[in-house]
């Protein structure tokens, strides 16, 4: 019965929570700003299926390297494609990924960091010190390596960025628990008896929520930037899945002739990135931590 009565409080002490994030992100102008960008973006990425006026391998033989026009508001690539289409259809897939991989880094990097703080002794210095030898090595250079290796399926380049990302929130998440292990609080769960799972799960975690909601907009725009970068290079997302960093891979020669295939890409990553940046600037500063001080691996 203790249990079931604690159900409701928990979703009660949760929903506070979220509006506490809501409300800290509204009384921010950067913050506002930020989260219409993150909101517009992401309503484009479901609606686009529906909205688009062509599919995105239609081909306008007759038409190619149009300039922007009633027809094809964006103009039309090398081969005659709407790059009004494959514009509005190009984040879908790189932000699915980066969601997923920002959400696996955070579940697995978190809970292990969590746990080191938590038990300490020489496993934490142990595991630590193998987390900074793979820190040591450039995080893009090891998601290239394990792509050329295992190919650029989604579920590779979701679990290999997951991996990549997830070393990171390791030393973030520790570092944000090791202030609350030894507070009052833990030493009277300990004093209690309560099982190790049990403190860490209702006590340690419950507490890091904020750090570990910045965390993942942090990852989910880096994890962006890698997956554009990946297939800008011709190991990310593969044709024909329309994709930003493919499709400035692919109309960059014609930069000079027709710069509309390059132009309108790199604005819609450019200005998600932005978002997402300006949303996680306003929560981190709403919950008083320094993003300045970390930087993307």
């Amino acid at each position: 019965m203790r249990s079931l009565s604690a159900v409701p409080m928990r979703v009660a002490q949760s929903l506070r929570w979220f509006a506490h994030i809501w409300r800290s992100l509204r009384r921010s102008r950067q913050g506002t700003i930020g989260l219409m960008i993150v909101i517009v973006h992401m309503f484009i990425a479901v609606a686009s299926p529906y909205i688009v006026p062509y599919a995105h391998h239609d081909i306008d033989g007759k038409n190619r390297l149009a300039a922007p026009s009633a027809e094809h508001p964006f103009g039309t690539d090398s081969f005659g494609r709407d790059l009004f289409t494959r514009v509005l259809l190009g984040g879908r897939a790189a932000i699915g990924v980066a969601l997923l991989a920002a959400a696996i880094a955070v579940l697995w990097g978190g809970l292990l960091g969590i746990l080191l703080a938590f038990i300490g002794g020489r496993v934490d210095e142990v595991l630590m010190r193998l987390v900074d030898a793979l820190l040591a090595i450039p995080g893009l250079l090891v998601v290239l390596l394990i792509v050329v290796a295992l190919g650029t399926g989604f579920s590779v380049l979701i679990l290999t960025l997951g991996y990549a990302y997830g070393v990171t929130t390791v030393r973030v998440a520790r570092g944000a628990a090791l202030g609350y292990v030894a507070s009052d609080f833990i030493t009277a769960a300990r004093a209690r008896g309560e099982r190790k799972t049990n403190i860490v799960l209702r006590e340690l975690i419950p507490n890091l929520l904020d750090v570990l909601l910045v965390e993942y907009v942090m990852r989910a725009s880096w994890a962006l930037t890698a997956i554009s970068s990946l297939s800008y290079l011709g190991f990310g997302i593969a044709p024909p899945t329309p994709d930003w960093g493919r499709m400035v891979f692919e109309n960059q020669v014609m930069l000079a002739i027709s710069p509309w295939g390059t132009l309108f890409p790199v604005f819609a990553l450019a200005s998600l990135i932005i978002g997402i940046n300006l949303a996680g600037d306003a929560l981190s500063k709403a919950i008083g931590l320094d993003r300045s001080q970390e930087a993307p691996t």
